[in-house]
């Protein structure tokens, strides 16, 4: 099953740490966890927290052990397939969480959500447009899906940008869906 997995983090500095973790399945349900800083998990961007929002003092009072939190992650998403919008910071982040809980810190991938999108358009383009016209369905997709999901700038706060993400992900099945109906295949050619 697809899961769509977002971090907030501490800064965007190389010291940086997760501070919340969320993800969404592709049939709606979902998590969130506050991650309380793991010990010498220091690093702190009051920059960023304007943007998140999320002061290190709630963390350290509201905030799971970093330990739960790795380990419900590998419970409920070992063996799905994990998409985030930035694979990129957010494996950096998801690593330095299972690292400082002892896991193995490839034992998660993440993939990223664009690639999650184009495989949903052409699974159910693929059947039903002519393979000269496919790369051109999927991109017209693609393109209206953004547009009609009024894509947004990220909330900064780990589960409504995963959410965000699953949204989007659902979008382009439905507008998919719609250009199908429009197209037959295989095309005759066959004249009378």
């Amino acid at each position: 099953m697809h899961a769509f997995l977002d971090f907030e983090a501490s800064s965007l500095g190389k010291r940086s740490y997760p501070i919340e973790v969320a993800w969404v399945f592709e049939d709606g349900t979902s998590e969130s966890h506050l991650i309380r800083p793991a010990p010498g998990w220091d690093d702190w961007d009051a920059g960023a927290e304007a943007i998140h929002r999320i002061p290190r003092a709630t963390l350290v009072a509201k905030g799971e052990p970093h330990e739960r939190v790795a380990q419900r992650m590998i419970e409920a998403l070992e063996g799905h397939a994990l998409f985030a919008s930035a694979p990129s910071w957010d494996g950096k982040w998801l690593s330095t969480l299972l690292r400082a809980a002892g896991l193995p810190r490839h034992a998660l991938r993440l993939r990223d959500s664009a690639e999650a999108r184009c495989e949903a358009a052409e699974a159910i383009l693929r059947p039903r447009v002519a393979p000269e016209m496919l790369a051109r369905a999927i991109e017209e997709t693609l393109v209206l899906a953004e547009i009609r999901n009024g894509r947004t700038p990220p909330r900064h706060r780990a589960l409504a940008d995963a959410e965000q993400e699953h949204g989007w992900w659902r979008a382009v099945q439905q507008v998919a869906c719609e250009h199908a109906r429009g197209h037959r295949y295989p095309a005759s050619s066959s004249s009378s």
